[in-house]
């Protein structure tokens, strides 16, 4: 015997297209915080870097302040290690109108990158008198 339309059981559930939609924005969704977390890693390695070149730029404005030199004018070059990286940085001494005063300029570079600093600082050296 047949039951009539109205009392047949309804058929429930997801169509098979359905279900590969939503599987595809899932994925598409997941694929973005994937692109998202990766950017954030690359960011951090970044900042990290910067933070170290800066340490290596106040080391040595620090170390000449430390030793009391009075530094030749004229562009040095060199290499430091910090947190277990390797970076090179220039150091500019200028005269200032003050003949007691130097101007040193210190840049701190990725090694063979001397196109983009990362850290750049300017202090001045006293020539104290002894």
């Amino acid at each position: 015997m047949r039951l009539p339309k109205s009392r047949r059981a309804k058929r429930t559930g997801f169509t098979l297209v359905e279900v590969l939609v939503a599987v595809a924005i899932i994925s598409i969704a997941l694929l973005a915080a994937l692109r998202a977390a990766g950017q954030g890693t690359n960011q951090l390695d970044a900042l990290r870097s910067r933070m170290l070149a800066g340490w290596v730029a106040e080391n040595r404005l620090a170390e000449h302040r430390a030793l009391a030199a009075w530094l030749p004018l004229g562009l040095q070059r060199g290499t430091a290690r910090e947190g277990g990286r390797e970076f090179a940085w220039t150091e500019e001494v200028i005269a200032t109108p003050n003949g007691s005063f130097r101007r040193v300029d210190i840049r701190v570079f990725n090694p063979g990158d001397d196109s983009h600093s990362l850290a750049r600082v300017v202090g001045f050296i006293v020539n104290a008198p002894r």
